[in-house]
């Protein structure tokens, strides 16, 4: 599944998923601009593409802003050259009763998901459509297939994004863009212990699963680089979820 000559950027690509997920696509090939709030981590992957001899850059970038945006795609663009392959992946994670939940709360997660996956897809499909290819992976999360209790704001702005993906998929298929979703199961990330999830939980949840494992980073990178790859040429508008089997 070679990627060489592919540039792409993957939001929230200073850790977790977005970390494996920038790796791998640099193993197979690609160039990869890290777009992330953390500046030390995303310069830290972006050293770490380089050591695979691939281009690469880092840029702070604020999804939920589309200036921001703006300028973290130009640059992007500067230092690799037109973009064929985007990686929605920038999240937040919180437990969060709605009873209790802010309004602020909502916004601010509803901004970085599903704002921010609009924002940064935006962005590149024009580009895209004008080259006649390209790959837009966004990714989602099995909350945003059956729900999560104390998720509400997370589960409906997952959901959003498969919406997003499914309709954008329908929109530009004849242009030789696909559009596509990853709905992660559990996954061992630094955003799972962020989101204040207790051990005993996860060890329950993990119990509950056909694979008895939580999900690891790389799980999902593989589902994204096949995605991203000439191999999918014929795969839109679907949902890829890879989950251990917790959700069916």
């Amino acid at each position: 599944m070679s990627l060489d000559g592919k540039n792409a950027i993957v939001t929230g690509g200073a850790s977790g998923i977005g970390r494996a997920i920038s790796l791998r696509l640099a193993r197979d090939g690609a160039n990869v601009a890290i777009l992330d709030l953390d500046a030390a981590g995303a310069a830290r992957v972006a050293g770490e593409v380089g050591q695979l001899g691939r281009r690469s850059v880092a840029a702070i970038v604020d999804v939920a802003d589309a200036r921001s945006v703006g300028e973290g795609v130009a640059s992007a663009r500067r230092e690799l050259g037109a973009i064929s392959i985007l990686v929605n992946d920038a999240g937040i994670g919180e437990i969060a009763p709605l009873a209790d939940m802010t309004e602020g709360q909502w916004d601010r997660m509803i901004g970085v998901h599903l704002k921010g996956t609009f924002n940064c897809t935006r962005a590149v499909i024009g580009e895209m459509i004008a080259a006649g290819e390209g790959r837009i992976i966004n990714i989602s999360s099995v909350a945003g297939l059956a729900g999560a209790v104390g998720f509400v704001h997370y589960s409906a702005a997952k959901a959003g994004v498969l919406g997003f993906t499914k309709a954008l998929a329908q929109e530009v298929a004849a242009t030789g863009v696909t559009v596509n979703a990853i709905a992660p199961g559990l996954i061992d990330t630094p955003i799972l212990g962020k989101a204040g999830l207790a051990d005993d939980l996860v060890k329950k949840i993990v119990e509950r699963m056909p694979v008895r494992r939580i999900g690891r980073p790389d799980d999902i990178a593989g589902a994204c680089a096949y995605l991203a790859s000439e191999d999918a040429a014929f795969v839109t508008g679907q949902v890829v979820s890879p989950n251990g089997g917790s959700w069916m």
